[in-house]
């Protein structure tokens, strides 16, 4: 299997295309949430093997946390000492009064719902240049404000976020928890992914996971992105997408070397 690359994309052959797409996957170590993907050539079998031909395509990473500004790689260039430093000490262009008016909002948006609450800011924290304010919600009957698999939480979030997009600073997010679910919710989805992983291990075939939503399958994705058993791939669209964690081909068996014994 050939292939050529540079950092953030891989141009590689296979017997067939999903076999390059896994491989060339495997090579950048991401998922196929991460990348686009453009085939090349979908090959062809031949008959008898005479006149058979690899499937090739071409793999680049996407994403925010892989693209860069060019103006940004410049000044980097310029100034490469002492830049870990001003980004560690960089304040966060959030202030206080901002993540009293998310709590404030989210408070009121609660209070229309008639969800009895007790809204309280965690925290506010930089991500990769982004801002997130975090806010924790308290009160009765949580599992209503929660819904299946968080999506009702979810729902809340985006309509907090969305009514506080002429608001807050840019980059800002506003992430709403409800008595530390997101992290319990964390955890638990680890789990599975790692159940999951044993399985596919012990019974060498794929497991399709329930449908999730990205920030979920994100964390199947990074949970087993090192393993050396299974790898993952998100399928189907909108809400039934979901996590396939497949087996991962086994190594060609060495070829045994011969050689003549000296002495």
């Amino acid at each position: 299997m050939e292939s050529e690359s540079d950092s953030d994309s891989i141009e590689i052959r296979g017997r067939t295309v999903d076999e390059a797409i896994h491989a060339a996957l495997d090579r950048l170590g991401v998922t196929r949430d991460d990348v686009e993907i453009e085939i090349l050539s979908e090959g062809r079998s031949g008959v008898f093997g005479v006149g058979s031909q690899d499937a090739r395509v071409r793999v680049t990473i996407i994403g925010d946390e892989y693209e860069e500004d060019e103006e940004e790689a410049e000044e980097g260039e310029e100034a490469e000492e002492g830049e870990e430093e001003e980004y560690a000490v960089q304040p966060s262009p959030v202030s206080d009064e901002d993540a009293e008016t998310a709590r404030e909002a989210l408070e009121r948006m609660l209070d229309l719902l008639e969800f009895p609450n007790l809204v309280t800011i965690r925290s506010i924290e930089l991500d990769r240049g982004n801002t997130n304010i975090l806010i924790d919600v308290a009160g009765d009957d949580v599992g209503l404000l929660i819904g299946r698999h968080g999506e009702t939480l979810a729902s809340v979030q985006f309509l907090l976020n969305a009514c506080l997009g002429q608001k807050l600073p840019r980059n800002t997010r506003v992430i709403v928890d409800v008595e530390h679910y997101r992290d319990r919710r964390e955890e638990s989805l680890r789990g599975i992914a790692m159940r999951a992983a044993d399985r596919v291990r012990r019974e060498r075939r794929s497991i399709t996971l329930q449908p999730m939503p990205p920030n979920e399958r994100r964390i199947i994705h990074l949970t087993l992105q090192s393993s050396p058993y299974v790898s993952t791939e998100s399928t189907g669209e909108g809400p039934e997408r979901r996590v396939v964690v497949s087996p991962k081909a086994a190594p060609p068996p060495r070829r045994p070397t011969y050689g003549y014994r000296r002495g």
